[in-house]
């Protein structure tokens, strides 16, 4: 669309009436990528994208299982003692931001549930890429803290890294329970050092026992990994689930820069179609996480 007609695209065309014909938009594009070519050229994961779509809209994860996760269906509670809201996730208390309502709450567990459902091609682990009780996990990027909510009573550490003060308090919170096994590192991850920043050579570095690093960070991989020279050459056996939809050449940068220091690669099943990028591109469809392990 035409720079000068955006803006007044999105002043005079509501939101949800945008987000439709957006998603109608994908959909034909996709349809029609995929229909122009040769049927060898069309993996079994996509032609299961297809046949989904045939019969329903675009959606971040075209699966069946994406509508198995309505947010009404999540409970909210509040916790009077710090003003914060909450759910129970798996027995225990998974805090949110100060200041967020109930609603956006149950919209963003809705998601974090569905982005870890086992189909989803989100999810960080799998049936032959675990964690076990002798990890030490580092979260860059924890926010709310759901995934390491969910290894807590397996491992042996969680290093929990994120810059933002409302998600410091948040986690905070939630992991009061185990402030034995649990660190909260106040920083950004990235391929600096200053006040605001680490890199992952200097985490490294002060922290040897790390053994399993999930990296999920809004897009900034590229700079984490920029900042982790060392590290990636190094021997330190090592898992990694690495989020590689954020931007289109992700797979195929962090693909080859991981296979060079010693990885072995492997992706999460499935695609994402990711409807958030502005820069969205044939083939349309990304891959997610990328699970890679560095033995001795």
């Amino acid at each position: 669309m035409n720079k000068y007609i955006f803006p007044v695209y999105r002043v005079l065309v509501p939101k949800p009436i945008r987000t439709i014909l957006l998603k109608r938009s994908v959909r034909k594009k996709i349809l029609g990528h995929f229909s122009s070519l040769p049927p060898e050229k069309i993996n079994d994961e996509q032609r299961e994208i297809l046949d989904y779509l045939g019969n329903n809209p675009v959606s971040l994860f075209p699966y069946p299982f994406d509508s198995g996760y309505p947010p009404e269906n999540v409970e909210v509670f509040l916790d009077k003692s710090n003003r914060m809201r909450y759910v129970i996730q798996d027995g225990k208390r998974l805090y949110f931001k100060k200041g967020w309502g109930s609603t956006k709450v149950r919209r963003a567990y809705a998601a974090l549930s569905k982005e870890q459902d086992p189909a989803c091609p989100h999810c960080y682990l799998s049936d032959d890429f675990t964690i076990g009780d002798d990890d030490v996990i580092a979260d860059v990027g924890a926010s709310e803290g759901n995934f390491s909510l969910s290894q807590i009573e397996k491992v042996k550490k969680i290093y929990l890294i994120d810059y933002d003060k409302e998600w410091i308090k948040a986690l905070e919170a939630t992991f009061a329970p185990w402030k034995d096994k649990v660190e909260i590192i106040t920083k950004y991850v990235s391929d600096s050092d200053d006040g605001r920043y680490i890199s992952l050579d200097t985490l490294f570095a002060m922290k040897n026992d790390i053994t399993f690093l999930k990296i999920d960070v809004e897009g900034f991989e590229h700079k984490v990994l920029n900042g982790a020279e060392e590290f990636l050459s190094g021997n330190l056996p090592l898992k990694m689930a690495l989020c590689t939809y954020h931007k289109h050449s992700d797979e195929e940068i962090f693909t080859a820069l991981l296979e060079k220091n010693r990885f072995e690669v492997k992706f999460s099943n499935g695609y994402m179609i990711p409807l958030f990028d502005k820069k969205i591109k044939a083939p349309w469809l990304r891959r997610v996480v990328l699970r890679a392990v560095r033995r001795k």
